[in-house]
């Protein structure tokens, strides 16, 4: 079934949203949790990372299943797992069953991204890939922005369960567009095999690649920069910042407008600048902006503007360079997308759940440790880069006149 560019677009960017709508949507209940409950601030923090590791554990899984059962088929079958389990999380009555839900979620929640990235391949390659990839990221950009103000919105009229019931509605909805709309993009003859034989050649040639363990770092390492203020949201704007839940916008938006931007231009250079020269433009915008954040935080007390103001800028320049390194990641292993994808979605949500596990909770005591936090994971981030470029420069063929 034909589809356009653009509608396709869509679809992944809708897609890959579960992931953002899974944790950010219910950050403004999270007080109205804990009271209802009867939990602790950490037990309810824990919801985040009792997601977290089981999606890290099954994005290992999800583009390897769809390299050999197709990319449809895996993704609807995501879905309807979805739909239960957060019909699970509306109807717990404890804490301990909110983490029950909310693990079924995890294992079902980055199917959506993980396949979609090695479905951008399927269909095209070169700068029309990055095209492609940036108007996903551009458009992935709305969820978190989003996602908040909704829950905000729901947990106005409803109790917090509201949020869960309206999570498997879009599920659902999700799982009508893809069945109908979302073509399959993996041909018969160029599907794997799921022996165990060749499985775990595919990890081990993957997970034993020096460029493409450096390339996830880089990825989740600039990612987390920024994802250590989502999890740190409810202290940060509320306990530090004053805003009430409905007010999650403060953040998001201005996030949103940031990565929309970055994945603007990134498309815009994709046939201007290498995706060397893309990936460093990207860095000195996250250097500058983390630079910005340390030097508010430390002189100025917390409040609006200036504590916001220098995360769009951070998250503008991360947009600007993924796009070019996930290309560059899924480039290296051509037969196998998807394991590719499933391996660097594993190292970032791993990453992910040691954020929000460990140090979100450590960090979010006051805004100057949040932004010195964002620049440790920026630093390493970077160093992580300087090793892609340094074993590239390596493996280049030597040329003399």
């Amino acid at each position: 079934m034909p589809v356009s560019t653009r509608f396709l677009a869509v679809i992944l960017a809708a897609l890959a949203a579960i992931g953002p709508f899974s944790i950010d949507t219910y950050l403004p209940a999270f007080h109205e949790i804990e009271a209802d409950l009867g939990a602790s601030r950490y037990d309810v923090q824990l919801t985040l990372s009792a997601y977290l590791i089981p999606f890290a554990l099954m994005v290992f899984w999800h583009g390897a299943l769809s390299d050999s059962f197709g990319r449809r088929r895996i993704i609807l079958a995501a879905l309807g797992l979805y739909v239960l389990a957060s019909v699970v999380c509306a109807l717990a009555p404890s804490i301990e069953w909110l983490w029950v839900g909310r693990a079924l979620q995890g294992l079902c929640g980055g199917a959506g991204i993980v396949v979609g990235r090695a479905v951008v391949r399927d269909v095209l390659d070169g700068p029309q890939a990055q095209k492609l990839m940036s108007s996903v990221v551009m458009m992935f950009a709305i969820a978190p922005a989003v996602a908040p103000i909704i829950g905000g919105a729901i947990l106005a009229v409803f109790p917090w369960e509201g949020i869960f019931w309206f999570l498997a509605m879009l599920g659902a909805v999700l799982g009508v567009v893809t069945y109908f709309q979302l073509p399959e993009t993996l041909p018969e003859d160029k599907r794997q095999s799921l022996h165990p034989a060749n499985v775990a050649r595919g990890y081990s040639s993957v997970l034993r690649n020096g460029q493409f363990l450096l390339i996830a770092a880089a990825v989740a390492l600039n990612f987390n920069g920024f994802f250590l203020y989502v999890l740190s949201a409810p202290a940060f704007l509320v306990d530090h910042l004053g805003i009430s839940p409905q007010g999650f916008g403060w953040l998001f938006i201005p996030v949103m407008i940031g990565m929309m931007v970055g994945a603007w231009i990134s498309g815009r250079l994709a046939t201007r600048w290498t995706p060397m020269r893309t990936i460093l433009a990207g860095y000195v915008c996250m250097g500058l902006a983390e630079c910005v954040n340390v030097l508010v935080n430390a002189t100025l007390p917390p409040g609006l503007p200036q504590s916001i103001l220098p995360l769009p800028f951070y998250v503008m320049g991360m947009s600007i360079a993924m796009p070019s390194l996930t290309l560059m990641a899924l480039d290296l292993f051509p037969a196998r997308r998807g394991m590719v994808s499933s391996c660097q979605s594993f190292m970032q949500t791993a990453t992910n759940a040691v954020t929000a596990a460990v140090f979100a909770p450590l960090l979010w005591v006051s805004t100057l440790d949040l932004s010195l936090g964002m620049g440790a994971y920026l630093a390493l981030g970077f160093c992580a880069f300087l090793g892609v470029r340094t074993l590239r420069a390596r493996a280049a063929p030597v040329t003399t006149a």
